[in-house]
């Protein structure tokens, strides 16, 4: 007997295959089965590529099921392999050395000159949580003090503020460092004061030879009555862009040469380039580690968390606290987390919404919060992907598929079901020999979110009864196939119009004709029946989902669609979570993810 009529072995890779499909969110994994197969089955061991074929048929077959799906068929046909076992939730490591402070308190210092994106997750949700953990204070501030290269602008003021909100983050202060100018000119005096820090009139490459050379500048050492002179210069305008800068003293001989004396203020032509919420009120803008270095201490910081990247903006602010007598934060630097194929460049993104390459900065092919929002991905499927990674300070690489994984658990908990069929082909039936109710549970493990109900009733005249059923279904159909219409009844095949079925977008042509076989489910169960979704013809609601590449797919929606609110995160059965985004004369709504 050839493998793939062999009932039994088909049935105990069938199960085989649901049990690792539901420990694995739903997706069975063919290279798994072989070894088990073979453990039950030795006697196929001389024939492992026939195997092979029947494995990855099963498996596509069980793959094409939803996870509640699966759950179900398991639960009915092998329960006791169902002992649910308490899986404790990954929690946070032990902040290092919060004892030591009274009060908590860690940021997240986003530059407001785009909106924020899956990049910024990492940062925002470990400062976030550690704090709560503590019940200690969250700060946000704006660090928006480069008019010129990364200039901010107000529109992302407001939607960083946003995606924080959608994020679950409460945020105990907001500060904003375009706010605070006299606040750095403050403490660059008392540096410079101190001899800690200079004025450089050095063009800049002129400045990095000396610098690779281990040498000191010819500003460096000037008298402490010069470099005050010189400071007091750059207050009052006496400098054009580009023509001093200063810089903090540190070894001339450090190992690392972008330590060596570190520029943390120069002057910008605010004229030329104003900042939108100041103007040109300024014209001396400290750079980063100056700015958020001084902050980090005002604001009592105890806990700095970062990427490591910022290692050696540590080195660099560690000469600054020194001079100015603080201790320095702690700091922990988590490694880079690379998520394959998301599309993260703040710069690109902006140039493509400007250009017209993106419908918005929430179009579906980004991975902006505002897009990850608009898809349906929930803040609790980002909060705990990241949580599970953690703080380790090793290279993470993470897919798409990892965060669709912590997504699916919650949505499949949560979400209403409904049937969705793209690409729709009409399905005629022949000899319905009474009316049928059929009550579809809007979630098939919550009996308490109710039901929708239709009833298909054979006509009077005695025509056929028309469906739509989709078009990747109708292209597998055969005549004298025995399909299963979910939840109604049986039918067998009488004729396929291939042709049509083929050429056919919202089809009129007769694609597919049909009799009436039987009602009860357990007539086909056994010869594994295919399992095809069904829209009675005249209750169609137009559909649009668009897919993740901005692609979009039409068909018909069921008709108790039309109840659905906006923001509703729905299961179009055997095709895919989805955000409903409007219902008005159709449905229009975003895909998340199988």
């Amino acid at each position: 007997m050839a493998l793939e009529q062999d009932k039994d072995l088909r049935e105990l890779i069938r199960k085989a295959a649901l049990l690792n499909a539901i420990s694995h969110d739903g997706k069975a994994q063919a290279g798994a089965m072989v070894g088990k197969v073979l453990g039950e089955r030795q006697d196929l061991r001389s024939c492992v590529k026939e195997l092979s074929v029947v494995i990855n048929s099963v498996v596509n077959e069980v793959n094409s099921y939803s996870l509640s799906e699966q759950r179900s068929i398991v639960e009915q046909n092998w329960p006791e392999t169902q002992k649910k076992e308490k899986v404790e939730e990954k929690k946070l490591p032990t902040l290092p050395n919060a004892n030591k402070f009274k009060q908590i308190v860690t940021r997240f210092s986003p530059n407001p000159d785009c909106v924020l994106h899956l990049g910024s997750a990492r940062a925002i949700i470990l400062s976030h949580e550690y704090a709560r953990m503590h019940n200690g204070k969250f700060i946000l501030r704006f660090e928006d003090t480069d008019p010129k290269i990364k200039k901010p602008a107000l529109e992302f003021y407001e939607s960083i503020r946003k995606d924080l909100k959608w994020l679950g983050v409460h945020v105990d202060e907001e500060y904003i460092q375009s706010d605070r100018l006299p606040i750095y000119y403050e403490y660059v005096e008392k540096l410079v004061a101190a001899g800690a820090a200079y004025v450089c009139e050095c063009k800049q490459e002129v400045f990095h030879k000396i610098s690779l050379s281990r040498q000191a500048c010819p500003c460096r050492d000037l008298s402490l009555t010069e470099q005050l002179e010189r400071w007091h210069k750059m207050v009052n305008g006496g400098y054009n862009e580009g023509q001093a800068v200063v810089r903090v003293k540190t070894e001339l001989d450090h190992p690392n040469p972008a330590v060596r004396d570190w520029p943390a203020l120069r002057i910008v032509d605010t004229k030329k380039y104003p900042h939108p919420r100041v103007g040109s009120k300024y014209i001396l803008w400290p750079l980063y580690n100056l700015a958020a270095g001084i902050d980090d201490h005002l604001m009592g910081m105890t806990h700095i968390i970062r990427g490591k990247e910022h290692y050696t903006n540590m080195i660099r602010q560690k000469y600054m606290y020194q001079a100015l007598g603080w201790e320095y934060p702690e700091a922990i630097h988590y490694g880079r987390l690379k998520i394959t194929d998301a599309f993260l460049s703040k710069s690109k993104i902006i140039a493509g919404v400007k250009d017209g390459t993106y419908a918005g900065f929430d179009d579906p092919r980004l991975g902006t919060f505002a897009a990850l929002r608009k898809r349906g991905i929930t803040p609790e499927a980002i909060k705990k992907m990241i949580i599970d990674v953690g703080i380790k300070p090793n290279d993470v690489t993470l897919s798409w598929e990892n965060l669709y994984a912590y997504n699916r658990k919650i949505l499949d908990a949560s979400s209403n079901r409904y049937f969705f069929v793209p690409d729709p082909i009409e399905l005629k039936v022949n000899g319905i020999p009474k009316g049928f109710t059929s009550k579809l549970p809007l979630h098939p493990e919550k009996p308490e979110s109710g039901f929708r109900e239709y009833t298909i009733t054979p006509n009077k005249d005695g025509t056929p009864t028309s469906f739509w059923i989709p078009k990747k279904d109708a292209m597998n159909i055969e005549q004298g196939k025995i399909i299963r219409l979910m939840e109604l009844f049986n039918v067998e095949i009488t004729k396929v119009d291939k042709q049509a079925t083929i050429d056919a977008v919202e089809s009129k042509l007769m694609a597919v004709e049909a009799k009436y076989f039987s009602e009860n489910y357990e007539d086909v169960r056994k010869i594994k029946a295919q399992l095809i979704q069904w829209i009675p013809k005249g209750t169609e609601f137009f559909c649009e989902v668009i897919l993740q590449n901005a692609q979009t797919v039409t068909g018909f929606a069921e008709n108790e669609s039309k109840k659905l609110k906006p923001d509703v995160i729905i299961q179009f059965e055997r095709f895919g979570f989805t955000r409903v985004n409007e219902v008005n004369q159709k449905m229009v709504a975003y895909y998340a993810h199988k």
